[in-house]
């Protein structure tokens, strides 16, 4: 998957001066099979710029392409046969179902597209680490244990480029090392890139390039 931002620009960002940009108001070109460190302080427009890719954030000026094609032109059932095939992410806020329990939240996912097994999603629990909360509900989870079952939800599915909004914001180094580990282990299987955003973090991930917002 190639992404291309074209002078993209959000427009809560348009007064702020931001002469040290690297994406927005810019050419910039994603690669497929490319890791990318997205970072920046609170403001400067992190969620905005995977929300914008992912197709529900439209409050900006410019053009986003995918493979060529202008996204303003995708249709609803474009969207949904890209976000279930090519494109994963993982929400800052996460968007769990707080009343489902870890394992329903897991095989909703899992049910749009078959592409685990049920040994095999329970296998991710365990290398995370959570294996014995799925029969928990997600809202009575520490916010930690929910970004793991979030990072699981969304390798439960094809992709070509994965979509990480700090991740990894409530999880201590060791967590940190288990969840980069099974996200670089699924990324190489699919043969898939990533951009992950982050204030400033040093993550155990080896970045092909840095963006600054």
């Amino acid at each position: 998957m190639e992404v291309t931002y074209q002078h993209v620009m959000p427009r809560p960002l348009a007064d702020i001066h931001n002469p040290d940009t690297q994406v927005w108001g810019t050419e910039l070109r994603l690669q497929p099979h490319t890791y990318y460190e997205v970072k920046s302080p609170s403001g400067k427009g992190k969620s905005s710029f995977v929300q914008i890719l992912y197709g529900i954030r439209h409050d900006y000026t410019g053009t986003v392409h995918i493979d060529g094609q202008p996204t303003a032109t995708y249709s609803l059932e474009q969207w949904a046969r890209l976000r279930q095939r090519r494109l994963s992410i993982v929400f800052q806020d996460l968007r769990l179902f707080p009343e489902l329990t870890g394992w329903e939240n897991l095989l909703l996912k899992n049910e749009l597209t078959g592409h685990k097994t049920e040994a095999q999603i329970r296998e991710m629990c365990q290398q995370l680490g959570v294996d014995f909360l799925l029969n928990q509900a997600c809202g009575t989870m520490s916010y930690g244990q929910q970004q793991r079952f979030a990072i699981i939800r969304a390798l439960c599915q094809p992709f070509e480029l994965l979509l990480l909004d700090e991740p990894f914001s409530h999880l201590d180094q060791a967590n940190i090392r288990l969840c980069t580990q099974l996200i670089t282990q699924e990324c190489a299987a699919q043969q898939a890139g990533l951009a992950l955003t982050t204030l400033d973090q040093a993550y155990p991930l080896s970045y092909h390039q840095h963006l600054i917002l």
